[in-house]
C-alpha cells in the first residue's frame, strides 16, 4: 500500500493503475477507522482492482460549535488496518492541499433541496462542505465505483444527486450500518459516549426499530408514534434534534401512497451527537 498526503502523487499512482485496466474503487472516510469503515473498504474491494482510500477530516463540514479539533485523528492505527486490509493507496492530505488558497474564497458545491430539513437544518453548511469535499474527491481520484455507509442516511443521499447532477461517471455504492451486539451503530463518535452514557446509547436503535414495527400494523398513526418515541428518549436522557418518517427513495414527507420509508433520528446524548436509520416496507395506506 502507498502513503500520500499528495494530489499530484496520487494521479500519477492511478495512471499506473489505469494503464494497466484496472479499476478505481474510493472510499472516502475522515479516519479513525472501525469495522463499519472497513466492511465499505470489502465492497469497494469486490467492486475494483485498485482502490483508495481517503481520510481527510474536512473543516468545511464542521460547524462553528463542532469538534473539528478534538475529531480523532489515528492515522498510524488506520494505516496498519488499511494495509491488513490489502488496500491498494491510502490518500491522506492535508488541508493546505486539499484548500491551497484557504476556505473563505474557495468555489463551493451547493447541494440539491435533499440536503435541507433532518440534519440540514442543524447542521448548517455541513452538506455544502460534505458535497465540495466529494466532489473534489472525485476530480482527484476519478474513481470507477466510490463506497459510502447508510448510517450517513442524508449524506448518502447528496452524494448520489451530486454525483448524478453534476455528471460523474462515478457509481456511488453504499454499505449497510454495522452495529454493536447491543444495535448501537458503529462511529467514530461513539469513543466521545461517556461510560455511563453508553449502555443508554444502545436506547437509539430499539426506538427507531420500534417504531418502523409500529409503523408496519394496519391502520396506525405515524405522527402519535413517532412522538411517543421521541418523548421516550427524552426520558431516557437524549436531546432529540429530530426523529422523523420520511420516503426511502427522495426523503420527502411521506405520502398515503408511499412504501419504503425511512425512520431517521439524530439526538444528543451528553455531549456527543447520535444519528441512526432504519429502512422498512409498509403494505397498507399510511395514516398521515
Amino acid at each position: 500500500m502507498i502513503t500520500t498526503d499528495s494530489i499530484q502523487t496520487l494521479r500519477a499512482e492511478l495512471q499506473k493503475a489505469r494503464d494497466q485496466k484496472k479499476r478505481i474503487g474510493l472510499v472516502p472516510t475522515m479516519g479513525n477507522l472501525h469495522a463499519g469503515h472497513l466492511s465499505l473498504l470489502s465492497i469497494a474491494q469486490r467492486e475494483s482492482d485498485y482502490w483508495v482510500t481517503s481520510i481527510f477530516v474536512n473543516p468545511m463540514q464542521f460547524g462553528p460549535q463542532e469538534d473539528f479539533l478534538n475529531y480523532p485523528r489515528t492515522l498510524e492505527s488506520d494505516q496498519k488496518a488499511l494495509s491488513e486490509a490489502g488496500c491498494s493507496a491510502l490518500f491522506a492530505p492535508t488541508v493546505n492541499e486539499m484548500y491551497p488558497e484557504g476556505m473563505i474564497n474557495h468555489c463551493s458545491v451547493v447541494p440539491a433541496d435533499i440536503a435541507c430539513g433532518l440534519c440540514g437544518d442543524y447542521r448548517q453548511g455541513h452538506f455544502e462542505g460534505v458535497a465540495t469535499v466529494v466532489a473534489k474527491l472525485f476530480n482527484i481520484v476519478q474513481p470507477d465505483v466510490a463506497v459510502f455507509g447508510q448510517k450517513d442516511y442524508q449524506q448518502l443521499a447528496v452524494i448520489r444527486t451530486l454525483a448524478r447532477d453534476l455528471n460523474f461517471t462515478t457509481r456511488v455504492l453504499s454499505g449497510p450500518t454495522l452495529r454493536a451486539q447491543d444495535g448501537l451503530a458503529l462511529s467514530s463518535r461513539n469513543g466521545y459516549l461517556a461510560p455511563a452514557d453508553r449502555e443508554t446509547a444502545a436506547q437509539l436503535y430499539r426506538c427507531i426499530c420500534q417504531i418502523a414495527d409500529r409503523i408496519k400494523q394496519d391502520d396506525c398513526d405515524v405522527h402519535k408514534i413517532v412522538e411517543s418515541g421521541k418523548e421516550s428518549l427524552e426520558h431516557s436522557g437524549f436531546c432529540v434534534d429530530y426523529l422523523e418518517v420520511r420516503s426511502a427513495n427522495s426523503l420527502a414527507t411521506p405520502s398515503r401512497h408511499d412504501k419504503s420509508l425511512v425512520v431517521l433520528v439524530a439526538a444528543y446524548l451528553g455531549a456527543t451527537r447520535l444519528i441512526d436509520n432504519l429502512e422498512f416496507d409498509v403494505i397498507a395506506p399510511l395514516s398521515v
